[in-house]
């Protein structure tokens, strides 16, 4: 049955309508935001086999022809998607997620395809929000629904979902989802804001995502399909968890209680073996089925597992690494540590370590960005590698994941606010991060670490930028903030809470809560203890290095900058690129030239690069009656010789300015090749130069 529904959404009608698009999935919208239409669709499979997880995939697909567009591309279709889209899938799965029932093994995907593009109305909140009604409206169980909104602050004004000029003002980026009660999840970049202003931009998104979460409720209430009745997994036998908990429980809480991450992973699969061995003497099938029950061992050891490191940190209020609450992790670092790279930096936060790496480059070397609306060009790039040798495990080496791709992005977001514009300084900027070791938090070691390597290459960043990832345990009333969270902390924790920025203010963060019952107090101690945490990361990073060194790695090319009247480009690239590349195999030097008569000298030296912008101001310079010029002779006439006095430009010497004799013969004086001086008499009204040797004083 067709159905849609209309409503106000910050400020714009939202439209949602069902039952006429795309029928045979489970559930499917499409959503009209402005002129942003996105098909949502959500469908489920058969439970799978073997798995101790929820399958839950989310794609956002742009297409090209959303705004009228042929792809650039050999086959002329989309390939790979960007970041953007990678980025935006995942925005979307984090607050859906943890509304799935426990224990379902089902496949689910949803898939949101970008079908118009209004540049004013972003179509990632639209999806967002599509993902969250087709969901509702299926047959999928899902304890939906959610909504999700962006919010900028445009001359000290919170702004709803901002237009693309609102945007360009703004001060913040702020995504932020949740249900009608509960926030769950923030994702912001900023340029320094205050933690009070994050704070109060929180509660204006949730007032709106109220809003749509209640026309949601009503889609569901008119048109959605009774939910389907599936088989939870239950992954363990009661009797076989109470064999486990009888034998392992004590044992595993001294194993947990070890405060080196290998030690302890290695005392827990020890107990494991041990436990399995019981099971084998106490289970009369257990040889039959014994890979079903192993599985069993490694479910209820994480179920005891989260029950010891939450209580240890609750009830006996202590950390499984022995910390206080608001404690970090030993620091050291070191810059400078390659020797040929640009600017290099290694930042190590007790078993996490991070070498990030910069490398400079000419306005040639952006990334050009390719996608939904005008291209564009990116001049800072921050990318992280995640090896699995980071982790002490062997896995193939692929391209980078969805998380490598989130991570990188998170330290760019925090890091770009703070680098120098082009006209400070005209480099195309790398830094890559390579983490070495992990054990939480890995993301903003990255930080720390790329912060100290641009400083180390010389970038005159505006302030330094730390990072910390902070956790939460909470039950009931009684809770434990958590600083510089590790891994263990991370994964039974209840809130991932990611904050990096300056002395000045924040500069990126992401936060996912897994936890009810969150007020804005505690959210407003958090980000209190996040900043307490991250100055004092800032303050053992800047006793290795305080301030952008005053002069560029000498590893780095030497970037000249010069201006010429844009009418003048066609001279320095001449016929066919004839002149532009006369200058770089005279010189070695990478010439870039924008469309506004800026022109980039990117040299391994300051000889070459001063010999191809001297080479470059010839070619553009004007020709000026009485100045004297060193031309060379390039033809002979019977009346007179031509000579070449600026790259492209030549002049006449007639017969009689040649000497202040009679001569016979041009040829009795001058030769093709002669280098002489001349000096400029006339330019006629066609451009003609006529030029004398013997006015040379």
């Amino acid at each position: 049955m067709n159905k849609n529904w209309k409503f106000d959404f910050a400020g714009s009608e939202m439209e949602i309508e069902t039952g006429k698009l795309a029928k045979q999935a489970n559930g499917s919208v499409t959503v009209r935001y402005g002129d942003s239409m996105v098909l949502v669709t959500a469908t489920m499979s058969s439970p799978r086999e073997g798995i101790n997880y929820l399958p839950l995939m989310v794609n956002y697909e742009e297409r090209v022809y959303a705004i009228g567009n042929i792809p650039g591309s050999v086959n002329r279709r989309e390939g790979r998607p960007r970041d953007f889209a990678t980025l935006s899938a995942r925005l979307i799965d984090r607050p859906l997620r943890p509304l799935f029932p426990a224990g379902m093994r089902h496949d689910i995907q949803v898939i949101a395809t970008i079908l118009s593009l209004d540049k004013d109305h972003e179509p990632d909140i639209a999806a967002m929000n599509g993902a969250s009604a087709a969901l509702c409206l299926s047959d999928i169980p899902f304890d939906g629904p959610i909504g999700g909104v962006k919010v900028g602050l445009v001359e000290g004004e919170l702004v709803l979902n901002p237009n693309e000029e609102e945007r360009g003002k703004s001060e913040f980026d702020l995504t932020v989802a949740g249900t009608e009660d509960e926030v769950l999840m923030v994702e912001a970049g900023a340029d320094e804001v205050d933690e009070e202003v994050i704070l109060d931009a929180i509660d204006f998104a949730h007032e709106e995502i109220k809003k749509i979460v209640k026309e949601q409720i009503k889609m569901r209430e008119e048109a959605g399909d009774k939910k389907a009745d599936i088989q939870l997994v239950n992954d363990v036998e009661d009797s076989v968890e109470g064999l486990i908990n009888k034998f392992a429980e004590d044992k595993l809480k001294d194993a947990v209680d070890t405060i080196e991450k290998q030690k302890r992973a290695d005392a827990i699969d020890q107990l494991k073996e041990e436990t399995k061995d019981y099971l084998s003497d106490n289970l009369e099938n257990y040889l039959k089925e014994e890979k079903k029950y192993n599985k069993m061992v490694d479910t209820v050891f994480d179920k005891l597992t989260k029950k010891c490191v939450r209580e240890m940190i609750l009830r006996e209020k202590r950390r499984p690494d022995g910390r206080q609450y608001d404690e970090i992790r030993p620091i050291w670092c070191e810059v400078g540590n390659l020797p040929r790279t640009h600017g290099s930096a290694i930042f190590t936060r007790g078993e996490t370590q991070a070498l990030s790496v910069v490398t400079l480059g000419a306005s040639s070397d952006q990334k050009t960005i390719f996608g939904l609306g005008e291209d564009s060009t990116k001049r800072f790039m921050h990318h992280y590698n995640f090896p699995p040798f980071s982790v002490g495990e062997t896995n193939p080496l692929r391209s980078p994941g969805r998380r490598e791709i989130g991570h990188g992005h998170l330290g760019e977001r925090a890091l770009e606010p703070m680098i120098p514009s082009k006209e400070e300084f005209p480099y195309t900027i790398r830094v890559v991060s390579e983490v070495l070791e992990s054990n939480g938090s890995s993301s903003q070691a990255s930080i720390c670490g790329s912060t100290l390597s641009l400083m180390d290459a010389g970038v005159k960043i505006k302030n330094p930028v730390s990072g910390i990832a902070m956790g939460l345990i909470k039950e009931g009333e009684d809770y434990a903030i958590l600083s510089d969270i590790q891994g263990m902390e991370d994964h039974y924790g209840d809130m991932d809470f990611k904050v990096a920025g300056t002395e000045n203010g924040i500069t990126a963060l992401q936060m996912d809560i897994k936890a009810s019952g969150l007020s804005k107090d505690l959210l407003r101690t958090a980000l209190k203890k996040a900043k307490q945490g991250r100055l004092f990361i800032l303050d053992r990073m800047l006793e290795v290095l305080d301030e952008p060194r005053p002069e560029l790695s000498k590893n780095a090319p030497l970037i000249m900058t010069m201006q010429i009247n844009p009418e003048k480009i066609r001279y320095v690239i001449g016929p066919g690129g004839k002149m532009i590349n006369k200058i770089i195999d005279e010189t070695d030097a990478s010439i870039d030239i924008e469309d506004d008569g800026t022109i980039f000298i990117l040299a391994d030296d300051q000889k070459s690069g001063q010999r191809a912008k001297e080479m470059i101001e010839d070619l553009t310079r004007e020709v000026e009656v009485g100045e004297v010029y060193n031309g060379k002779v390039v033809k002979l006439m019977n009346f007179g010789a031509f000579v070449e006095i600026l790259p492209g430009k030549e002049g006449l010497v007639h017969i009689s300015k040649i000497a202040d004799r009679h001569i016979d013969k041009v040829s009795d004086v001058l030769s093709v090749g002669d280098e002489i001086k001349v000096k400029v008499i006339k330019i006629d009204n066609k451009d003609r130069i006529n030029l004398s040797m013997k006015d040379v004083e």
